[in-house]
């Protein structure tokens, strides 16, 4: 899991970077990931997690608490 949002599953892409000319070059479309540190107030702990900033308005969103509990029941570790 080296550049993945860990909330949306976003992860880089190759493409095609198109130039005036219309010559074709290989490129990355990689998303915004940063890794944060959210209080987890049930279990009386900091967790770390990747996350995207569109990920970041989901938690802002739904509440750490939801978004964890979707992360676990997918099977990653928290």
């Amino acid at each position: 899991m080296s550049n993945r949002c860990q909330v949306t599953g976003r992860e880089p892409r190759s493409g095609k970077h198109v130039s005036f000319s219309h010559k074709r070059n290989p490129r990355w479309f990689r998303p915004n990931i940063q890794t944060k540190k959210y209080w987890l107030a049930s279990e009386n702990r900091w967790i770390k997690l990747k996350v995207s900033t569109r990920g970041n308005k989901i938690i802002d969103k739904r509440g750490i608490e939801s978004v964890v509990n979707e992360i676990r029941l997918r099977g990653e570790k928290v």
